[in-house]
C-alpha cells in the first residue's frame, strides 16, 4: 500500500520539512522555522540525485546521518522501515520534502521515467546494506 505523508504518519521515520501551523500565522510576514539541528559536530553535502531504478533489492541506512528527500521532478516513491523487519516496510509517495532519522532504513524507486531528488547528508555517510529476498518495485515487493 502506498501511503501520503503526512506529518503524523511519518514520525517513526523522520519528519516532513513544513513550517508548522502556518495557516495560523500572519499572512502578511515571512515565516521562518528550524526543521532539524544536527547537534554533532560534522560537516555536510547536498546532493542531486537522477532516479531511473524502477526496483530496488535491498534498503540502506546510515547510523549516524540523517538524509533529506525533496522531490525535485517526476514521480517517486521512498520505502522506509524503522527495524530491520520485512513486515514493518512502508512505502510512501514522495510528494513532499522528508527528513529521515539517522539509522532509518529507506530506498527509492521511479515511477515512469525518471525522478529528480535534492538530498542533504552528512559530508560523510557510512551505509549499511540489507539484501532483500524479494525486490520493491513500484507495486510493492515483486
Amino acid at each position: 500500500m502506498i501511503r501520503s505523508i503526512t506529518s503524523e504518519d511519518f514520525k517513526p521515520f523522520g519528519c516532513v520539512i513544513e513550517y508548522p501551523d502556518k495557516d495560523k500565522e500572519d499572512k502578511d510576514k515571512n515565516l521562518f522555522c528550524v526543521t532539524l539541528k544536527e547537534t554533532e559536530k560534522v560537516g555536510w553535502r547536498i546532493a542531486y540525485l537522477v532516479l531511473r531504478d524502477k526496483a530496488i533489492d535491498s534498503l540502506e541506512q546510515h547510523p549516524r546521518s540523517f538524509e533529506s528527500f525533496e522531490p525535485v521532478s517526476g514521480k517517486a516513491l521512498l520505502y522506509v522501515a524503522a527495524e530491520k523487519n520485512v513486515k514493518d516496510i512502508r512505502c510512501y509517495y514522495l510528494d513532499k520534502p522528508v527528513i529521515l532519522n539517522k539509522g532509518v532504513w529507506h530506498g527509492v524507486v521511479t515511477v515512469g521515467g525518471e525522478s529528480e531528488v535534492k538530498i542533504t547528508e552528512n559530508a560523510d555517510v557510512e551505509c549499511v546494506f540489507w539484501q532483500l529476498e524479494s525486490g520493491l518495485d513500484s507495486r510493492g515487493f515483486r
